[in-house]
């Protein structure tokens, strides 16, 4: 196979590349070692931050979106005792929307078979190929057993932090930064209506807790749990007991309401960032190139963010023979990065309990700080309703 860019990885962020390029009239190649079916059925975040809704509105993506997705204009911050609303529209004019990934995922597939797009499953060995010429290539086998080639004018690497595109920036000229949580999240799927409306953050001697939801009828919610913990030790009623305590369960007359849990695992929790994110016509956007916990639902949005950045970068350097968007694509991205990583830092380690009781009362202290000071609580709106995408 011939096209102009290979993409290693049909996750939101390869599929929205192809999305984007198709749109400069760029050709793409989307490559996939899972199937179709686990593509479309893993689920993974579910905010998306404004700037995240409007590019995807802005290219045709935003309908089923505004048609089920939730609009929230906030959070809430709570520790025992007590429960503070930011209301981040008021606070930087700026909400988020609560969308799970499967469902972007789902859309954005759903409009590249519409178009065509060629999306190939299910491939293993894949690997990546003189990136540092301008005539990379990609080979993998693909689920006929049968071995391929794709010849490209760039390669893109949207393919985690398990694929092959990370490794294939020589070790002589990458670095990597790194840190490892000593602690997870167990995230449960439970059928049942959210206790809600918004978002709940809780900080808890026991741990942290979060009650998100996916929809009205499907909450999502996470305990805070050792690193390497078993979710086999987990009970659907230790879950539900846990969550109630930490969530503040008959606190001001507050109901936390349990129901079937369909889906149970652990996450977790890590930073790393890589850098450069583009090696010769290799470019690399996404988990691929950096990893953030999900405290501070960044993740998705991160990548989207990439891709975004890349689109016009690509369709300047293929079509034009203008190098400057692509030469300046890392520098670019990784400020954002690197401010997302801080953030995400920032809100896990003031919302999960360590153990050190010196900790614990600079944790409340900062809880109280963000939840009545206004610049505490715009500084908390502006990074996690997102900065403004240039796209």
């Amino acid at each position: 196979m011939r096209t102009q860019v290979a993409i290693v990885g049909a996750g939101p962020s390869g599929l929205l590349l192809s999305h984007l390029l198709a749109a400069h009239d760029i050709e793409s190649v989307v490559v996939e070692t899972r199937s179709r079916a686990h593509v479309l059925g893993r689920v993974r975040a579910g905010i998306l931050e404004h700037s995240s809704v409007e590019l995807l509105t802005a290219h045709g993506l935003g309908q089923r979106l505004t048609e089920e997705g939730l609009r929230h204009r906030g959070i809430h911050l709570q520790w025992p005792g007590e429960r503070h609303r930011l209301d981040f529209v008021e606070l930087v004019g700026r909400g988020v929307w609560v969308y799970g990934q499967t469902e972007v995922t789902k859309d954005l597939v759903a409009a590249r078979e519409r178009a065509g797009q060629q999306l190939v499953y299910e491939v293993t060995d894949t690997e990546v190929h003189d990136v540092d010429t301008d005539r990379p290539y990609v080979t993998c086998v693909d689920a006929d057993g049968v071995a391929q080639r794709i010849d490209a004018e760039a390669v893109v690497g949207c393919d985690g932090s398990f694929g092959p595109s990370r490794h294939a920036v020589p070790e002589a000229a990458r670095r990597t930064w790194e840190r490892t949580y000593p602690y997870a999240w167990l995230g449960v799927l439970a059928d049942v209506a959210p206790s809600t409306d918004e978002l709940i953050y809780a900080w808890h001697p026991d741990g942290f807790a979060l009650h998100s939801m996916r929809s009205p009828t499907v909450s999502r919610l996470y305990l805070q749990v050792p690193q390497g913990e078993r979710v086999e030790d987990w009970s659907d009623d230790r879950i539900w007991t846990a969550l109630a305590a930490r969530l503040g369960h008959g606190q001001d007359g507050w109901t936390l309401n349990p129901g079937p849990i369909r889906e149970k695992s652990v996450l977790p929790m890590r930073s790393f960032v890589q850098s450069p994110m583009r090696y010769g016509r290799l470019f690399l956007a996404g988990d691929a190139a950096h990893i953030v916990p999900p405290t501070g639902a960044k993740g998705l949005n991160l990548a989207m963010a990439d891709v975004a950045l890349l689109a016009p970068a690509l369709a300047a350097l293929l079509l034009r023979k203008d190098g400057a968007l692509a030469d300046a694509y890392s520098a670019t991205a990784l400020r954002r990065v690197w401010r997302s990583t801080h953030f995400s830092w920032w809100m896990t380690t003031m919302l999960h309990h360590n153990g050190d009781p010196f900790d614990a009362e600079l944790q409340l202290s900062q809880l109280r700080w963000v939840a009545t000071s206004q610049a505490g609580a715009r500084g908390l709106a502006e990074n996690y309703a997102g900065l403004p995408l240039d796209w």
